[in-house]
């Protein structure tokens, strides 16, 4: 369902494929462990086609929520429109800023630069 990597020193997660509505606890889990593990390393989920549904929209707001209370930089990479504007649609006021990206080694390489700026 997902897979991680670091690059440039960011956490890369890649979520495979939507979850189903019983798997959106685990994920969020999965993903929460990584990031902590990782942490202070900036965060990009990375959306494979065959993850762009309702589901994981659900699990980036939570860990965009997650991320923001840790103080960890997070940005979301799909070549999904619609879910980039879903996503847009749905930030939360008082969070810092989620930034979205159509491509995953552009939203890596400004992660990396907004790191160490």
């Amino acid at each position: 369902m997902l897979s991680h990597a670091l690059e440039e020193d960011v956490l890369v997660i890649t979520v495979h494929q939507e979850p189903r509505i019983d798997g959106r606890a685990e994920l969020i889990e999965k993903i929460g462990g990584l990031i902590h593990a990782y942490r202070p390393a900036p965060v990009v989920v990375v959306l494979d086609e065959a993850a762009v549904g309702g589901t994981v929209i659900s699990v980036i707001r939570r860990t965009h929520r997650l991320c923001d209370s840790l103080g960890v930089l997070m940005s979301v990479a799909t070549h999904s429109a619609p879910v980039r504007r879903l996503l847009e649609a749905g930030m939360e006021a008082g969070l810092t800023h989620l930034v979205i990206h159509a491509r995953a080694d552009i939203a890596v390489s400004a992660a990396a630069l907004a790191a160490a700026a």
